[in-house]
């Protein structure tokens, strides 16, 4: 399999995206490396820098226009790599809804059972296409922020964005 990668500048530092020939399979968020991601990574150090691949530049444009506060919901094929049950989080995580959140027990229970919301938050946290499958949606059951794997202060910063793109609207 070929994976094609391009990075970019947003105004939270620079992203990578990394793609296979019919879908997104992978984003690394400010700061982060290949190192700290599980699945296909030793692929994605062999990917081709290609910035005019389509889906890549189709990709970059939709994650600008969602940091400007223009696009709510992201339109493009994904390839997240993962056991069966960190895909079915992931496929829940799609369904909050832009500036919602959910408590991770909230999605335990929409997958079945309630105790498991620490194995949630642990698919949450190997998401391999973090921002687009909006793992920054999942909250304490207290209301509090809690893990990122971007950050505390970035998960802060996009829930933050939502939240002023709905109340202007």
């Amino acid at each position: 399999m070929r994976y094609f990668t391009c990075c970019f500048a947003t105004t939270f530092g620079p992203l990578q995206l990394f793609a296979d020939d019919d879908a997104l399979c992978g984003l690394l968020l400010p700061g982060k490396d290949l190192s700290e991601k599980e699945g296909s990574p030793g692929a994605w150090a062999a990917a081709r820098d290609y910035s005019d691949h389509p889906l890549l530049r189709e990709a970059r444009g939709q994650i600008l226009a969602y940091l400007e506060g223009s696009l709510r919901a992201f339109d493009l094929p994904l390839a997240p790599q993962g056991t069966a049950f960190r895909q079915a989080v992931w496929q829940q995580l799609l369904t909050i809804q832009y500036g919602e959140t959910m408590t991770y027990g909230g999605l335990a229970a929409r997958l079945g059972d309630k105790n498991k919301a620490r194995a949630v938050g642990g698919a949450a946290h190997h998401n391999p296409i973090a921002l687009i499958i909006p793992c920054h949606r999942l909250i304490g059951t207290d209301g509090g922020l809690t893990g990122f794997g971007g950050g505390l202060p970035l998960k802060r910063a996009l829930l933050d964005l939502e939240r002023r793109v709905c109340q202007s609207k």
